[in-house]
């Protein structure tokens, strides 16, 4: 088993990455969070293939334990929704001494997550990701938010999972369509931080994901060492943190841009490293060539690079509307290199090529 710890000041918690953990996964919740009644928050794709599994683990441990299922898909990330786990919240007696166990993806590991963060002013939570995005970036670092009409996590807060569990062997059960959005993440840790990876992505992707799977601890063990060395700098996303936003405030654009019903998080994220490469590599900031080589791992994995029919003015102002900007300043990161990037603060001048 590997084990990444993020440690932030007098606080931590693990990220446990083992083959089959999640059949002992009340055990591993009752030995670092000790015997509490734990609300099990899922969705309806996640539910018949693992609920189960965890309730009886939990259950086998000593644990009570209750649970809900969440339509799947983005547009749950919302108030409504929120207010629904409020409701099941009371319903079921859970306090400020019981826990929260988020069993899915990032929608739902982000709904759970902002529910724990404010009911009763905080309990404590767990992440068991189910997709390859939410393993290598959701469930880490205590971002959690619910979507707006206007914007993706425009509510939010910095609530810190006490643990997280991440079973390689879920991705098995993963659609294609979600094991190309995680593939968007990771190529962005290769992208910003560890050439390493990236390299082992290029050998690795022209065999297919079969390849990719044999070496997904190794994977998993990079990106999330990666992130949890960041968040463990800058927790509170004010400085170095902000790098992991690589290609995400175009992605974000998009993503409002379509209402969450067009591309897939990590298909936009690889649009928005590639565009902002492509823009950045023109002006002299990025290294000769490294679009190309951006452009190569990405097909080699399937994954978009071109821009889909949304108006420039529309994506502008989406972006715009964005976490990530002062004024009409947005803070975007461009690489230097691979394995290498830096912030730059740009004004919308610097995007007009792209809507040429």
């Amino acid at each position: 088993m590997q084990q990444v710890l993020v440690s932030l000041g007098t606080r931590s918690y693990p990220i446990l990455i083992k083959n089959g953990l999640l059949k002992d996964c009340g055990q591993y919740f009752l030995e670092h969070m000790g015997k509490s009644k734990v609300a099990v928050i899922t969705d309806s794709h996640v539910a018949p293939l693992y609920l189960d599994q965890v309730l009886n683990s939990l259950q086998d441990a000593g644990l009570s334990c209750c649970s809900v299922v969440l339509p799947a898909g983005e547009k749950t990330k919302c108030a409504e929704c929120l207010m629904e786990l409020y409701a099941f919240f009371s319903e079921h007696g859970i306090s400020r001494t019981d826990a929260v166990i988020a069993l899915g993806g990032g929608v739902i590991g982000d709904l759970a997550g902002f529910a724990a963060a404010t009911w009763m002013r905080g309990i404590r939570y767990c992440q068991i990701p189910t997709t390859l995005l939410a393993q290598v970036d959701s469930s880490v670092g205590g971002k959690v938010a619910i979507d707006l009409p206007q914007g993706k996590n425009l509510v939010g807060a910095f609530h810190q999972p006490s643990l997280v569990l991440c079973d390689p062997e879920v991705l098995n059960t993963l659609p294609d369509e979600f094991w190309c959005d995680g593939l968007g993440e990771v190529v962005k840790y290769g992208c910003i931080h560890d050439e390493a990876l990236f390299s082992m992505l290029e050998e690795a992707a022209p065999y297919g994901r079969h390849a990719l799977m044999k070496i997904m601890e190794t994977i998993l063990e990079h990106c999330i060492g990666a992130k949890a060395e960041i968040v463990s700098m800058d927790e509170l996303d004010t400085g170095l943190r902000m790098t992991l936003n690589f290609g995400h405030t175009l992605a974000h654009a998009i993503e409002t841009c379509q209402h969450y019903e067009g591309l897939h998080h990590g298909q936009a994220v690889s649009i928005g490293m590639y565009a902002i490469t492509s823009l950045s590599e023109a002006k002299g900031i990025t290294q000769f060539q490294t679009t190309d080589r951006l452009g190569r791992l990405l097909k080699a994995l399937g994954l978009p690079w071109a821009l889909p029919d949304i108006p420039g003015e529309q994506l502008m102002y989406a972006m715009q509307l964005d976490k990530k900007h002062t004024g009409s300043i947005l803070h975007m990161i461009v690489l230097d290199h691979i394995g290498s990037c830096h912030i730059m603060d740009a004004s919308p001048e610097f995007f007009a090529p792209l809507f040429a």
